[in-house]
C-alpha cells in the first residue's frame, strides 16, 4: 500500500441533535484533515473538527443547485490520493438511503482505504423523538422503510405501494413528502383501512421538530394545513397512536424556543447543554 495514501471515513452523523453522533464518529471528526458534510448534518458537529481542518459543504437539497454525486466521489478519491484523511459526514446512517454504499464502492474500485462508521438512522431516531415506537408487542411486529423517490427521481408505481399496503404493520416513508397524497391514496387502494393512524415528522430530533397526526385519509391535508415540508418522514400504522403517551421531546418546558447565551463559546458549553436539556435551542 502507498504509504502516502490517505483514508476516507464514511461517518453517520445521526439524525439531528449533535450529541447523537457515535463516540467513534466524533473521534474521527477530530482527526480529519478535510470534512465533506451533507445538508442534514448538524452545524455544531463541525465544532469537533480541528481548527485547521478544511470544511466543505457538499449537501444536496431538492430544487437547489447542489454538487453532483460523481463530483463528490471524485473529491474523496483525489483528497485521499493526496494523503489527506477525509471525514465524509452523512446524516443518519451512511448506508440507509444515504448513498454511502455508492461512495464506498467507488473508493474500493480506486484502491482507497476507507472505514464505515455507522450512525443512528434518522427514521428510527426521529420516531423515538416524536414518541412513536416503530414496533410494539401489541401493535406492530414488522416495519418497512421505503423511499418515496427512487434513483434519479424515478418514483415507485402505485402498484408497488398497493402491494406494500397490507404486507407490513408499520410503513415508514422517507423522501415522500412531494407525493404524500398519492402515496396514502395508493396504500388505501391496496387494502389498508383509511382510518389507519398516520403521522408526519418534520425536522425530527431537532429543536424545530414538528409533528402532524391524522389518518391515512387525512394526513396529507393535515400536512398542508400545518405547512410541513422536507426534511420529513411519513409513518403509517397503529404505533403512531403511542405518541399521545410517549411524546417526551417536544413536551419539555422550553421546547421550540431560542435562548441567547451572552458568553464566549468556550464558557457557554455547559449553559448551552442545560438549555438543550429543557428543549430550547441556544
Amino acid at each position: 500500500m502507498n504509504e502516502q495514501m490517505g483514508k476516507v471515513w464514511l461517518i453517520g452523523a445521526g439524525p439531528g441533535e449533535p450529541d447523537l453522533i457515535t463516540v467513534r464518529g466524533r473521534e474521527l471528526l477530530g482527526r480529519a484533515d478535510v470534512v465533506l458534510y451533507d445538508a442534514l448534518s448538524h452545524p455544531a458537529l463541525l465544532d469537533w473538527c480541528r481548527d485547521d481542518a478544511e470544511r466543505r459543504n457538499v449537501g444536496k437539497r431538492y430544487g437547489e443547485r447542489s454538487p453532483d454525486q460523481s463530483w463528490i466521489t471524485s473529491q474523496l478519491i483525489e483528497l485521499a490520493r493526496a494523503g489527506k484523511h477525509v471525514a465524509r459526514l452523512k446524516g443518519g446512517d451512511p448506508l440507509l438511503f444515504a448513498r454511502g454504499a455508492e461512495e464506498a464502492e467507488a473508493l474500493a474500485d480506486a484502491g482507497i482505504p476507507f472505514e464505515i462508521v455507522p450512525g443512528i438512522s434518522s427514521p428510527v431516531a426521529t420516531t423515538a423523538y416524536a414518541g412513536i415506537s416503530m414496533t410494539h408487542r401489541d401493535l406492530s411486529s414488522s416495519v418497512t422503510f421505503i423511499t418515496g423517490s427512487d434513483r434519479e427521481g424515478k418514483q415507485w408505481s402505485d402498484t408497488a405501494w398497493k402491494k406494500l399496503a397490507t404486507a407490513t404493520d408499520t410503513i415508514c416513508v422517507l423522501m415522500g413528502m412531494r407525493r404524500i397524497a398519492e402515496i396514502t391514496q395508493a396504500i388505501i387502494d391496496g387494502g389498508r383501512a383509511k382510518d389507519t393512524p398516520a403521522a408526519v415528522i418534520q425536522w425530527g430530533a431537532r429543536p424545530q421538530q414538528r409533528v402532524a397526526e391524522g389518518t391515512l385519509e387525512n394526513i396529507a391535508e393535515r400536512v398542508h394545513t400545518l405547512g410541513l415540508q422536507n426534511p420529513a418522514i411519513i409513518v403509517i400504522g397503529e404505533v403512531t397512536q403511542l405518541r399521545s403517551k410517549l411524546a417526551w421531546y417536544d413536551s419539555r418546558p422550553l421546547f421550540g424556543q431560542r435562548v441567547m447565551v451572552p458568553r464566549p463559546a468556550a464558557q457557554a458549553q455547559s449553559t448551552a447543554a442545560l438549555i438543550r436539556e429543557r428543549g430550547a435551542q441556544p
